[in-house]
């Protein structure tokens, strides 16, 4: 029988560099991570696999940023600030922040350019002295005993080397860091199944007055279709939305499936492979479809992301998970280092459901704990943004960049006290933490008042 495995031989692997904290991931929570922790005046290095900060928000197309805003009594308030608001006000002066916009009558989400958000997000960074290491992609970990990382492996074009750091928070929106050291994850619903991912892209080319507000038409054109036998959609619901500009409009009527209906599995290299493959041809027939709208008529196809867009795939076990009843009810925590205001929102078979808060009956939004930013099992290390310990459930909701805008801010002040009282993560005083969020302009429920405007 062939042999299906092959033995790598031991090498010495060139150190890189050593560290205060060093965050993997750039999506928003690593990014306000590194220079949380950066601004506290430890030496950070943020590790990204791509070229451009931003995650899934420039990576996968997503231009919008969900869960700034919360539905409190029936009123819209922008409930995450701190160093969320700093990268937005320098975004917005590249032109390339939009006016927030209703969702589902209940809720708003913000739209961006990416290359505004890739911009400022390098700026950010900057000016907090955040060393960067672009073109990394994590490999693994040598542990210096069971519960102690020493080293991350990183893979770059000049081969694989090694970074050490007293601390790591782990971004990576899968939870790889942490999953190498040993913590335990979980995957997807209660059968393994995660949410389905998509594939956005942009057009360019749409006659603004045409068009109008095409998004309220578009879902009775789409039924129309489907009846008339003349497209198919993966799913019901879309989102079909302009940019700063009224000539360009991103698009998502995509939900990227495996051949027996299951979601892709997102750490899975062949389902990825199929993936990418899968979601381009539905973006493209959704584009067919919308060259027959008014206004889109002569529209075009100006960008196709990177990569997919994963929502889910492992969520590391720490110290509490919230969960979808966290959500919905509102829970309160002592705690809590910021807040979540956006709903449940489950990518099933063939369509979208949002189950919100009672609105305006309660203050739409729940706390997030410190406790999720906690792993079990590995003592220097933080977790933050999509990969926390969540349930299935929970996930759906404090997945978005909002919570992980407030996570990641969390764990970079977090690694940057735990270094300042010589401590292990799990066992720094929450409620200086708390203190130290609280000053840096955070809003994290609790006894504040809730910030005014959007």
């Amino acid at each position: 029988m062939r042999a299906t495995t092959i033995e790598e031989p031991a090498r010495q692997v060139p150190l890189y560099g050593e560290y205060e904290v060093v965050v993997l991931g750039g999506g928003p929570a690593g990014i306000v991570a590194a220079a949380s922790a950066a601004r506290a005046g430890r030496k950070t290095l943020l590790i990204e696999r791509y070229g451009f900060l931003g995650g899934m928000g420039t990576a996968a197309g997503v231009t919008n940023f969900c869960g700034l805003h919360g539905n409190v009594f029936g009123q819209a308030h922008r409930l995450v600030q701190g160093m969320a608001s700093e990268l937005l006000a320098r975004i917005d002066l590249l032109n390339g922040l939009n006016a927030p916009h209703l969702i589902l009558g209940k809720v708003f989400a913000q739209a961006y350019d990416t290359a505004a958000y890739k911009i400022a997000a390098d700026e950010l960074l900057a000016s907090h002295k955040v060393h960067i290491l672009f073109h990394a992609l994590g490999a693994g970990v040598v542990m210096g005993d069971d519960r102690r990382i020493d080293a991350l492996m990183v893979e770059t074009k000049a081969g694989r080397q090694a970074v050490r750091s007293e601390i790591f928070i782990d971004c990576s929106g899968d939870g790889d860091l942490a999953v190498w050291a040993g913590a335990p994850f979980e995957f997807g619903d209660e059968h393994g199944h995660p949410m389905y991912p998509s594939m956005m892209l942009r057009l360019n080319g749409i006659d603004p007055e045409k068009a109008g507000e095409a998004w309220r038409t578009i879902p009775q054109l789409m039924e129309k279709a489907t009846a008339a036998g003349t497209h198919k959609f993966p799913r019901k619901s879309a989102i079909v939305r302009p940019q700063k500009s009224g000539i360009e409009w991103r698009v998502n009527f995509t939900q990227v499936a495996r051949e027996d209906g299951h979601a892709i599995n997102g750490i899975e290299p062949d389902d990825l492979t199929r993936g990418e493959i899968e979601g381009r041809k539905q973006a493209l027939a959704a584009f067919e479809f919308l060259r027959t709208v008014p206004g889109f008529e002569k529209s075009y196809i100006v960008d196709l992301p990177p990569q997919l867009g994963i929502r889910e795939t492992r969520r590391i076990k720490g110290g509490y998970q919230l969960s979808g009843e966290d959500v919905l009810g509102c829970a309160s925590f002592e705690d809590s280092i910021g807040v979540n205001g956006w709903p449940i929102e489950a990518h099933v078979p063939g369509d979208v459901v949002f189950t919100f808060p009672p609105i305006p009956e309660s203050r739409g939004y729940n706390e997030l704990p410190y406790r999720m930013l906690v792993p079990e099992g590995v003592d220097n290390l933080l977790v933050a943004g999509r990969c926390a310990s969540m349930t299935h459930e929970g996930q759906s909701a404090a997945r978005v960049s909002g919570a992980c805008f407030v996570m990641g801010e969390a764990a970079g002040s977090a690694a940057a006290l735990a270094l300042s009282g010589n401590r292990i993560p799990r066992e720094i005083p929450v409620e200086k933490l708390q203190e130290t969020l609280k000053q840096q302009g955070a809003f994290i429920g609790r006894d504040q008042p809730v910030p005014e405007g959007l």
